[in-house]
């Protein structure tokens, strides 16, 4: 499992003048006066982060920009729970996010030079990418960031994550599947609330599903609950012949996680 992150600190506010990256008026100070975008400099009331411009929803919390300081709260730790079933990540009521693992072994170059959209890191050259859809933009970040997570990269991570999170929001109401990746970016940042707000969603909505047990069982770990964890994974080796059957694409996409946490059930009498 992935090393979670120290907490993120944000850079010094600054206001300049800008043109809004949401409506595109001319703007100066910290927020557009036209659209009420974060500009260059915004931070987040709840967590104090730096808000990305034009963003929404703060990434590292998930609070609303623009949302009353008594609905906010505080802190990276109590991150807000981001969405219940069918809600989109990160928008109106609250729940947080879920997301994948296994792709990340074999994809992304070191350099990070598949993304396009960000500021690339020294080391690479973002080439233009703009032909993805949104869907692919945003698995190619949460690839690059798992795969850094995998070889300790924690700068990589660092310079990625908020990107990705914002991605995922911007898709609207998530899958299943697209849920479980959320989850995994967040057991990466060390925000056991938000993966576990992610598979909570996924088993309401089906309680075998191995991805959410799967995910049910990390976020258990995160939060230091091993007895969780291990009645999650003990669900898991229950419900895997029959849900094998049903070879769900998210099930062959993540294999290699399914199997890891079987045999770790199976070698610890469903530890």
């Amino acid at each position: 499992m992935a090393q979670p992150l120290p907490p993120l600190t944000s850079p010094p506010h600054v206001s300049t003048r800008a043109t809004c990256s949401a409506c595109g008026a001319e703007a100066s100070g910290k927020f557009c006066a036209n659209c009420g975008a974060p500009l260059q400099g915004a931070a987040c009331v709840a967590c104090r982060a730096l808000l990305t411009p034009g963003a929404k929803f703060c990434h590292r919390c998930g609070t609303a920009v623009g949302a009353p300081r008594a609905e906010r709260p505080s802190g990276f730790g109590n991150a807000l729970p981001w969405s219940v079933a069918g809600i989109a990540l990160l928008a109106l009521i609250a729940l947080a996010a879920g997301q994948r693992f296994a792709r990340a072994k074999e994809s992304a170059p070191a350099d990070g030079s598949e993304l396009a959209g960000a500021p690339a890191p020294p080391s690479g050259r973002a080439p233009d990418i703009s032909s993805l859809t949104p869907e692919e933009r945003a698995e190619r970040l949460y690839d690059r960031i798992m795969g850094a997570a995998e070889r300790g990269r924690v700068d990589s991570v660092r310079f990625f994550l908020p990107m990705a999170m914002q991605a995922y929001a911007a898709l609207g109401d998530l899958t299943l599947d697209q849920r479980y990746d959320v989850g995994r970016l967040a057991e990466v940042a060390g925000d056991a609330t938000t993966a576990s707000a992610q598979a909570d969603t996924i088993l309401r909505k089906e309680p075998r599903h191995l991805l959410g047990l799967l995910l049910a069982a990390r976020a258990a770990r995160l939060r230091g609950d091993e007895r969780a964890a291990r009645d999650y994974l003990a669900r898991l080796a229950r419900a895997e012949p029959a849900e094998r059957r049903r070879q769900l694409p998210e099930y062959l996409l993540h294999q290699n996680d399914i199997d890891l946490a079987l045999s770790e059930s199976r070698k610890g009498g469903a530890r």
